[in-house]
């Protein structure tokens, strides 16, 4: 059974704005340090991104992968598996928006499985690293836009 990874921080904006920078793929590589390179292959009729491709520092080495985006619950979640990874078998997750009185609850999960076996504490650190830092930059980078 794979272990799923979760953590969840307060963002001082409206859940709108929140979700919208989530689903601007193309500029993730302005504001999310690690994500080096963006494409999204194929839209649904909303203009979302449903196939995006991703080429990312990871582990000392440049990975590349492509998700999958489902809406079922949008705005309140976004939620993504993986079609291709070159060192993941598995890059599986959720972004969930919960409207609170400070502004927005964004709760991030996410389940790893990388192609070459780790031991398990040094996979929840990793895993662990990578929530803790897309969800620091994600409320920088919602934070510091204007309303």
């Amino acid at each position: 059974m794979t272990e799923q990874a979760t953590e969840k921080l307060v963002v001082v904006a409206p859940l709108a704005r929140c979700y919208g920078v989530a689903l601007d793929f193309e500029r993730y590589p302005d504001w999310a340090p690690d994500i080096k390179d963006c494409h999204v292959l194929e839209r649904d009729d909303q203009g979302r991104g449903t196939k995006v491709a991703f080429r990312a520092a990871a582990m000392g080495r440049s990975a590349s992968c492509v998700l999958e985006y489902r809406y079922d619950a949008a705005p309140s979640e976004m939620s993504w598996r993986l079609l291709e990874g070159d060192i993941m078998r598995a890059y599986d997750g959720v972004y969930h928006f919960d409207d609170v009185a400070d502004g927005t609850e964004i709760t991030y999960k996410l389940s790893v499985e990388l192609v070459v076996p780790i031991p398990g504490f040094v996979k929840r650190r990793a895993e662990g690293k990578i929530i803790s830092t897309a969800l620091r930059e994600l409320k920088r980078r919602v934070e510091s836009l204007e309303t």
